[in-house]
């Protein structure tokens, strides 16, 4: 089979009636996510941004696997094996390294953050380094991060309205083609706002219950059609042998290559540094009603590594299949239209683009509340009661929400893509002040913002310096190592040198005397759990006929 995918070969209207039936399904949801163990005061953010931190551990799960594994890394994990082949596999070591760092730090995390209702890591930086400016460094980096990232939910969204048939031609109207893609962002910005968190945690049940059974069975059912593993990997394996014409080298391997192995372990461990920096990760997180649930998340939310490792397969499979793409995001949608029938298609459509409005949900929500709390109130407004609070990072979440629409709208699919790189290479900036922090006072607060900028002038210039086929600058996340020649990930080589700044200057400001700030934190909040005097408990509930 050789299809080459281009959007134009009609529409597949039973796999689009599947499709809109779940979309329709997940959107009511949406809407009664608001009703859903409401509290009796819903105008504050603990309300509508962490959901009245009650979630236990079955809903946390859901939220975070919801949060992390997006419609991006449904399509792009894949995309990435069908394109380069074992170097794509990067992401499922660094999932399972993630977990064990998590543990050490995220339950701290939720302590002092429950003791001081702190909302964002913003909050926490700013209380124990007694520093606005520090806060702020954090709250900007993480905005920055979050846009590119919700960007690529709609490109996931996107791809599978392009090859279900209704994304339109080259020659089609502008409003016509990207209508399917407004009226998705349309709902969803409509029941964010209404619902805030609730409206993801819900819906992340159907998400990842429609991803695992596609998966399930993609996994046992076209490896059948395709004739075994054997033939799937011997195809993939001499299609990776073949030149590629514009590099005048093989196209990938089954196995990184020796001199691209520097660059697969720092761009695992860098990326797994990074994950749980990235504010939609933290937001999900403080839902939680308890310490003990972030403890019990850790050690089920491998699964999803298990999960990851079997989609990664895929991208072997549409090798094998014979699939032909002009952009590599729609290789996956491919292989699910040319292997499954149109009903089941539209079920694994349905799981990606699900799969995008989770996280899209949650990640504008955490921007959001980082703009209110240390933008707003911080500097704009300190008097902002609960409510106006929450009626700011409303409107904002649909801000950020509008600009990621006009970043997929107007800009090339594969230059969201590296920047969405360039937001990890900021994200993993902000490490030192937070997880630190979590530990240690003994960095000086001023320290620490000049590491952060070191960080994140080096990180940027490297990551602009990078070409690729399409794209002069920002072409990827990778480049030589100072002093070490090998070509390695740009965020952890940014990470040491901000590192390092962060401890000269530390004994240099100590040595001076400089002020370091007050902490208003104490050693007992970061092992303080629900129940303990001064915790804050979840939200009172609304009672019946409540609110209305």
């Amino acid at each position: 089979m050789n299809v080459l995918a281009s959007g134009t070969g009609g529409v597949n209207g039973v796999a689009l009636g599947v499709f809109i039936f779940f979309f329709l399904a997940v959107t009511v949801m949406g809407f009664l996510a608001a009703r859903w163990r409401k509290a009796e005061n819903d105008q504050s953010l603990d309300e509508w941004g962490l959901g009245g931190r009650s979630f236990g551990t079955w809903v946390t799960w859901f939220l975070l696997g919801g949060d992390l594994y997006t419609a991006y890394t449904f399509v792009a994990v894949p995309a990435a094996i069908y394109a380069a082949g074992a170097a794509g596999f990067f992401a499922v070591p660094y999932t399972i390294l993630v977990y064990p760092l998590i543990f050490t730090f995220l339950p701290r995390l939720w302590s002092v953050s429950h003791k001081h209702g702190y909302v964002t890591t913003s909050d926490f930086v700013r209380g124990r380094f007694g520093s606005k400016g520090l806060s702020l460094a954090v709250a900007v980096t993480g905005i920055l991060a979050t846009m590119p990232y919700i960007a690529l939910q709609l490109v996931g969204i996107q791809a599978v309205l392009d090859v279900m048939g209704i994304g339109g031609g080259p020659d089609t109207n502008w409003f016509i083609k990207d209508l399917p893609l407004l009226i998705a962002f349309a709902v969803l910005a409509a029941y964010t706002y209404s619902s805030g968190l609730r409206a993801p945690a819900l819906i992340a049940f159907v998400k990842d219950g429609l991803i695992y059974l596609v998966i399930v069975v993609a996994i046992i059912y076209i490896p059948i059609k395709l004739g075994g593993f054997d033939d799937i990997f011997a195809k993939a394996g001499d299609a990776f042998a073949q030149t590629n014409p514009a590099t005048d080298k093989p196209r990938g391997a089954l196995a990184p290559a020796e001199a691209g192995q520097w660059t697969y372990a720092t761009l695992a461990l860098g990326s797994a540094l990074a994950l749980f920096m990235y504010p939609h990760s933290i937001t999900a997180t403080l839902s939680s009603k308890s310490r003990d649930v972030i403890r019990r998340n850790t050690t089920i939310l491998p699964l999803y590594s298990l999960m990851l490792g079997l989609l990664a397969l895929l991208g072997f499979m549409a090798i094998a299949a014979g699939i032909k793409v002009e952009n590599g995001q729609l290789a996956i949608p491919q292989l699910f239209e040319d292997m499954f029938p149109d009903w089941f298609t539209g079920v694994a459509f349905a799981a990606i683009g699900i799969g995008a409005l989770v996280p899209a949900a949650i990640m504008s929500i955490a921007a959001a509340n980082l703009f209110t709390r240390n933008i707003y109130k911080d500097f704009i407004r300190p008097d902002a009661t609960p409510a106006q609070e929450t009626k700011v990072s409303k409107l904002v979440s649909l801000l950020v929400k509008v600009g990621a629409l006009v970043f997929v709208l107007t800009m090339d699919k594969t230059v969201a893509i590296n920047f969405q790189l360039l937001g990890g290479i900021w994200i993993l900036q902000t490490m030192p002040a937070l997880v630190g922090g979590l530990f240690t006072r003994w960095f000086h607060r001023w320290a620490l913002l000049a590491g952060w900028a070191v960080g994140m002038v080096y990180g940027t210039l490297a990551a602009y310096g990078v070409a690729s086929p399409t794209q002069k600058h920002f072409g990827g996340s990778s480049d030589t190592i100072p002093g070490i020649g090998e070509i390695g990930h740009i965020g952890l080589t940014a990470f040491v040198l901000n590192v390092v700044v962060t401890v000269v200057l530390t004994f240099v400001l100590r040595a001076l005397k400089a002020p370091e700030g007050i902490d208003e934190t104490s050693p007992g909040d970061y092992t303080a759990d629900a129940g303990d005097p001064g915790v804050m408990e979840e939200l009172p509930k609304a009672t019946a006929g409540a609110g209305h």
